[in-house]
């Protein structure tokens, strides 16, 4: 019989036979729940999601296993789920800036992201993050460079899914000719696209340049190598679903861009391959002139310099693209003279006659960058597993591995933002406040796994494994990585005491022995047949997500602390930590009990509810209780229960309530908080089987001031910057500085400014909601007043409340009023000394 929703299915699962259970249990190598409560500085302690999830590791080396685990808690921190079409993609800030796509996801570190997400074991996750960056609209696959099309070959050769494959091979395709007609110079035979847009502005080219943020456009080694990356992988799908014509095709487009970069970018006196100059520069600085087709430093103000060599130098060997006999250039990266450091590499060669640690963001001419050594270790565990040379070791890329692990630490835990000081460690200047804290937009688990562990992924039925650990360690464990359809292991224990699975390297497949060998060395085995693909299992969707520009599903609360209002518990992230917010909770409120309410618009099947509820040091625990209920026969009603888990609230992990399947409008949750303490809550889910795309509900929406499309009535206009004040009505709340949905009345003199919403007919109003923003001279306004249009002239509304009663911002500032007919309504105000004010939304209520 088909499993025919969520609800069942989990029930399924927990009629598992203890048997299987059992036999789990024994071929686990390693404790995982003891490995996860070692490390002390959890932001999510979910450990049921970790350990459906990832792959475990333990080694001899306290520093890398925090900082393997911590990178897993990035993942979870970036994981956002964006609408029930869509599903899940990643974040590579904190926050969604305003040059990010739809739902904040950035191309840039795409590659990155995918390498490490390859490993977890939910296809949903990886299935739905391929699909996002051609089936979203407002995501934008090329707004940076990046390597899509090698990343899905990579994930294939992790899953063997092709089945996924196949849905993705035409995106490749996309992907590929949408370079081809944006950035190929079909006289030049090259890729051209400047620094800037491989995230690395202010580099030592650009600032030969008049434009010196994202100047010198040219052939890099970068675009260029991913774009043969790419070419190499359309040509190995194509080959694996019998296309010879295609997979030729793009094998020769691929060969063709490999000669190009070693004939161009090479350059034999340095030794290392360069950026080409894409046409003739002329400085700020300076009247020397770098001419076109030029390599760095080969002409302008440097020419002859024996310097300019960049980290990007090694990024063809990110996807094995030279031939043998460009190895010299290896020798530069363990040198002090060049790219070494304690917390290094440096992004340019330390005698660069324009080498700079920045102490601000962003310049790429010397600071360690995550982005850049991510690839560099990605490029040297090819270097020594494909190629036959002598310039460094497996003990040089443990000693670089070594950098990248210490570099991840801010007082005492583990830590990444966007660069930081190479010699030093030091973040300050690269680390702004609700941005660039736990910064994705580089790898780690990739490098252990396939690295340092030395899992290589291939895509016949042969597992390899090459571990580059240092010789004197006695032990280390990966264990239950999901490959190929199977639950592999890999051991090193030298005498066989720690583990007792035997003595030497071992590959444990499924439980059971399939290689061994007496030393640390490369070791190959045949892999049992793949287990045939599983039937299709339900796809549940989160019914309660709302990112904005759309006026259902609808949040509301009993109570919101201003600081922490209603809107982040229902869009698609799950945070832990109380800085920077991203949390409801009940702060400050006067209720013995409070609700969180989700109002569909129209009935909707219900079959789970999640709760993330908050546990931390800012006076919030998980509720004494709460219970689930529907808006049914016209009241609430307690939802129909089959299971919870765990029983009693918990908090920093997923509480999950299974429902009854049920058909309804509306869903609240009803918190008795504990004594003293507040409820958070850090999303509330919603979740059911159901087909896609949803049916939009006719119903009218409760916040009267909603206009999702821009087109019409409700309308916003302002004293100063009207233009900008359209977003302020989109259902969009981003408190975020770098965000785009705000209007401000920066540089404005006037010493108040006011936003006004016309309705376009009467509306009924009873409460006013202003979510107020901060910023660069951007405050709480000193006071604000509420008018509405009676007649010719504004008068002043009747207050009942405000919460707060002061002016704060970043928050929610609310004011229940004498409810008022009216069509237009105004909020004037007084600006704070040498300020001005700014808003991201306004919400208006008529109850």
């Amino acid at each position: 019989m088909p499993i025919r929703n969520a609800a069942a299915a989990l029930l399924l699962a927990a009629a598992l036979p203890l048997a299987a259970r059992a036999q789990e249990t024994r071929n686990q190598v390693l404790d995982r729940r003891a490995l996860l409560e070692r490390q002390t500085w959890w932001d999510n302690r979910d450990w049921d999601w970790y350990e459906a999830r990832i792959p475990f590791f333990e080694s001899p080396d306290p520093d890398i296993d925090a900082t393997y685990y911590y990178r897993w808690e990035v993942v979870t921190k970036h994981l956002v789920y964006g609408s029930p079409e869509t599903g899940y993609t990643f974040t590579e800030f904190i926050d969604r800036p305003f040059w990010s796509g739809a739902y904040g996801s950035i191309s840039c570190p795409l590659g990155h992201q995918f390498y490490e997400v390859r490993w977890l074991k939910d296809p949903r996750i990886i299935e739905d993050f391929s699909r996002y960056w051609f089936e979203t609209p407002g995501a934008e696959p090329r707004s940076y460079s990046n390597w899509y099309g090698d990343a899905m070959w990579a994930t294939y050769l992790v899953r063997r899914d092709s089945a996924l494959l196949r849905k993705v091979l035409p995106h490749m395709e996309t992907q590929y000719a949408g370079w081809v007609a944006e950035r190929w110079d079909s006289a030049h035979a090259m890729f051209v696209w400047d620094g800037m847009h491989d995230g690395m502005e202010t580099n030592i080219n650009s600032r030969q340049t008049r434009d010196t943020f994202s100047g010198a456009p040219g052939y890099r080694p970068t675009l260029n190598s991913y774009l043969f990356a790419d070419a190499r992988a359309i040509a190995s799908a194509a080959a694996l679903f019998g296309d010879t014509a295609k997979s030729r095709l793009y094998a020769r487009r691929a060969a063709s861009l490999k000669q190009r970069v070693q004939q161009e970018l090479w350059d034999p006196r340095r030794q290392f391959f360069f950026q080409q100059f894409a046409r003739d520069e002329v400085s700020r600085d300076s009247a020397d002139t770098v001419r076109a087709k030029t390599l760095t430093h080969q002409t302008g103000k440097f020419a002859g310099s024996p310097h300019g060599r960049e980290e990007i130098g090694y990024v063809p060997w990110q996807f094995a693209l030279p031939d043998s006999g460009y190895e010299a250039a290896w020798q530069f990266l363990l040198d002090t003279a060049y790219f070494a450091a304690r917390y290094g590499p440096t992004t340019t060669e330390r005698h660069d006659p324009l080498f700079l640690i920045s102490p601000r963001c962003c310049v790429w001419s010397g600071n360690s960058w995550p982005y850049a050594t991510t690839q560099t270790l990605v490029a040297m565990a090819n270097l020594l597993n494909n190629y036959r040379q002598d310039v460094v070791d497996k003990g040089d890329y443990f000693t670089v591995l070594e950098w990248y692990t210490n570099f991840q630490r801010l007082n005492g835990r583990p830590y990444i933002a966007e660069a930081g000081h190479p010699d030093t460690g030091s973040w300050d200047g690269h680390n702004s406040y609700y941005h660039s804290e736990h910064y994705f937009h580089s790898g780690y688990t990739d490098l252990i796994i396939t690295g340092l562990v030395g899992l290589r992924p291939r895509p016949d039925d042969v597992i390899e494994i090459n571990p580059l650990v240092p010789d004197g360690w006695s032990f280390f464990a990966l264990d239950d990585v999901s490959y190929h359809g199977h639950s592999v292991s890999i051991i090193w224990d030298r005498d066989g005491t720690r583990y007792r699975r035997g003595a030497g390297l071992s590959i444990l497949v499924d439980g059971r022995l399939l290689a061994r060998a007496p030393r640390l060395q490369r070791l190959t085995a045949g892999l049992p047949p793949q287990p045939a693909p599983r039937a299709a299992a339900p796809r549940p969707s989160n019914l309660a997500v709302n990112n904005g520009h759309a006026a259902w599903p609808q949040l509301t609360a009993s109570y919101s602390a201003p600081d922490t209002p209603y809107p982040w518990a229902n869009d698609g992230h799950v945070w832990y930590h109380a800085s920077p917010p991203n949390r409801w909770t009940t702060t400050g409120s006067p209720n013995a009990q409070d609700w969180l309410e989700v109002d569909f618009g129209a009935e909707r099947t219900i079959e789970t509810v999640k709760l993330y509820f908050l546990d931390d040091s800012a006076g919030v625990k998980p509720p004494a209780r709460y219970e689930v209920q529907l808006w049914r026969d016209g009241r609430w009603q307690a939802a129909g229960e089959r299971a919870r888990v765990p029983t009693a609230p918990a908090g920093r992990r997923a509480n999950t309530v299974t429902l009854e399947p049920v058909n309804a409008a509306r869903l609240r949750v009803v918190f008795t908080p504990r004594p003293g303490f507040a409820t958070g809550v850090a999303e509330l889910e919603a979740w059911a089987d159901v087909a896609l795309p949803l049916p939009q509900p006719a119903s009218p929406a409760g916040n009267l001031a909603l206009n999702a499309t821009g087109e019409g009535y409700p309308r916003v206009t302002a004293s100063y910057r009207s233009d900008g004040a359209a977003v302020l009505n989109d259902g969009v709340v981003l408190f975020p500085r770098n965000g785009r949905n705000r209007w401000t009345a920066a540089q404005s003199r006037n010493a108040e400014d006011w936003v006004e919403l016309d309705f376009g007919a009467p509306r009924r109003v009873a409460s006013i909601e202003l979510f107020l923003v901060d910023g660069s001279n951007v405050r709480a306004p000193a006071g604000y007043r509420i008018e509405y249009l009676q007649g010719d002239a504004w008068q002043p509304v009747r207050e009942r409340v405000r919460t707060p009663a002061q002016p704060l911002a970043p928050a929610l500032n609310t004011v229940a009023i004498e409810p008022v007919e009216t069509a237009r309504l105004r909020v004037v105000f007084t600006h704070a000394p040498d300020a001005t004010t700014g808003l991201t939304e306004i919400v208006v209520r008529g109850n």
